[in-house]
């Protein structure tokens, strides 16, 4: 039997009745005593005592939405994130071959890049990958993960010529009659369905570095936002090595999911070396920095133009139907208003026509456009929006340039969303950003851009409901708010050890926080 008992400093337990106690005991991983130390000191005895010395205890941080496999893959990756034109683009692509020396043919997958920071304003053609990588097949990847650049090279491993067709819900550009090598939404999905993943060695270390980085954040649990048949052989990886020291949620993509879901049947619902499939995920727009998130009303300064869906309201209505009739969990990428409401109208009508619909917890991922009105029928069908709320400091000056003042102030409508009584999270999208859970509470408590403008101040909330969001809100989304989430009897010892007070510092400074330590049952998985 093994026994820590935490005290001496501040415990944070994130129950509304009691929000902080004085100490903690745990037993072989679980929460068996929380309050005073004098209540339970008999039965602490033999306890390992752990003196946090003024510092904070807190449950430890949960993610309601990244893409764990991508973000992996990601660290093997040149970046050009810091580039501000096509040279430097250029520049560090070809330090890169020049280091690591791949063999001619063997593809180059380029991430960070975002049109919006560079001086042209545009994203580069494959004349200007070309330039960079003449001789390796290479994409350059969005920030957003929502569009991409093919060099000619990449574009002939493809198969992608002129006559190409692009795949409903996506785009293959072409500017008169010849490829440009820029993709959008499906038609990039597609594509990178056919590039070739890393090495089994490649992948087993990026796991490793990966799974550390995320417990550097605070974070015991994670999430595999979705998952294609291609990607089997990468998960049989995790569980066969045992890879896994923190939780993995995983959502299966519904149009290639038959072969995954087959091999890992016993982990539907359940936990299984760490791995636990949780249901489904479509999405259903874009995203708005690359102008293709579906919107009611066009984007400023272009020719009209709304974005568009991914999805028609059959093929969604169909999807919302397996999911109710298995009894699993949906979560629907939706970015603009327009495809928050096909989410919400084809929801209601799903289950408007059962007698008795099951709570799968359905859930809008992203939900930056979703507006104020919207709000009661989403609380009104039990459904979560997880919001991508560090938008408003990574993007937020973008937004206003693409989406005007009025809306901008309003993406990630946590405020609102708050006032409603309507649960929600918080995300980062990983790899899109870092897993970093303190600068997302320090973006919803003060929305701030990263030119200094005060982005929507009465969407603003306060830091301890912004905790819950990436707590015992995210467990509560993921059906774990028995287990996880909170610092109570019987709940699972997921702790993270903080050098501050993100209640008590000022809320400028949330972001500054450093995690020391990160406890997954109990066990020590992260130390500063």
């Amino acid at each position: 039997m093994k026994k820590q008992l935490y005290f001496g400093g501040t415990i944070l337990t994130m129950e509304d009745k009691a929000r902080t106690a004085q100490a903690l005991l745990v037993e072989d991983g679980v929460i068996v005593a929380v309050g005073r130390c004098e209540d339970f000191m008999e039965q602490a005895e033999g306890a390992q005592l752990i003196d946090l010395k003024g510092r904070v205890l807190m449950p430890a941080f949960i993610d309601p939405h990244s893409h764990f496999t991508s973000y992996a893959i990601s660290l093997l990756q040149p970046s050009v994130e810091h580039c501000r034109t096509y040279e430097e683009i250029v520049q560090t692509i070809r330090a890169f071959l020049e280091k690591k020396q791949p063999p001619k043919g063997k593809w180059i997958t380029v991430k960070g890049f975002d049109h919006n920071a560079l001086e042209e304003r545009v994203p580069p053609d494959r004349a200007v990958l070309d330039e960079a990588a003449p001789d390796n097949p290479l994409l350059l990847q969005h920030q957003s993960g929502h569009t991409g650049v093919l060099n000619t090279c990449g574009l002939k491993a493809l198969g992608i010529d002129e006559n190409t067709p692009a795949p409903a819900g996506g785009t293959i550009q072409k500017k008169d009659g010849r490829l440009t090598g820029y993709l959008e939404e499906n038609a990039l999905i597609e594509a990178m369905q056919k590039i070739p993943m890393p090495t089994p060695e490649e992948l087993e270390g990026a796991y490793l570095e990966a799974q550390e980085r995320y417990a550097s954040y605070g974070i015991a649990t994670m999430q595999e936002g979705m998952v294609m048949d291609v990607m089997t052989g990468m998960f049989e990886l995790l569980c066969q090595k045992k890879l896994l020291k923190l939780d993995l949620i995983a959502y299966a993509d519904f149009r290639s999911c038959d072969l995954f879901l087959k091999k890992f049947k016993a982990h539907i619902d359940r936990y299984q070396d760490h791995l636990k499939i949780g249901g489904y995920k479509v999405f259903l727009d874009g995203s708005p920095q690359a102008r293709t998130a579906w919107l009611t009303k066009p984007y400023e300064n272009g020719e009209g133009e709304c974005g568009y869906p991914t999805m028609t309201d059959e093929q969604l209505t169909e999807r919302i139907n397996q999911s109710l009739r298995e009894g699993r969990q949906l979560l629907a990428h939706c970015n603009g208003d327009a495809a928050a409401q096909q989410y919400l109208n084809c929801f209601n009508r799903a289950t408007g026509q059962l007698d008795d619909a099951p709570d799968i917890r359905p859930v809008m991922i992203h939900a930056q456009m979703l507006r104020p009105d919207q709000l009661p029928l989403m609380k009104q069908l039990g459904m979560m929006p997880s919001f991508f709320v560090a938008h408003v400091y990574h993007w937020g000056d973008v937004h206003l340039r693409n989406l005007g003042k009025e809306r901008a102030q309003r993406i990630s409508c946590a405020g609102s969303a708050l006032k409603e009584g309507i649960r929600f999270t918080f995300h980062q999208d990983s790899p899109v950003i870092e897993p970093n859970m303190l600068e997302t509470v320090w973006c919803a408590v003060s929305r701030i851009t990263k030119n200094g403008v005060k982005l929507g101040e009465e969407e603003c909330i306060d830091v301890w409901e912004a905790l819950k969001a990436v707590t015992i809100h995210a467990a509560y989304q993921y059906f774990e708010e028995k287990k996880k989430g909170s610092l109570a009897v019987g709940k699972q010892a997921d702790l993270v050890i903080l050098d501050q007070d993100p209640t008590a510092v000022a809320k400028e400074s949330i972001r500054e926080i450093r995690v020391l330590q990160t406890i997954k049952n109990g066990e020590t998985v992260y130390r500063a």
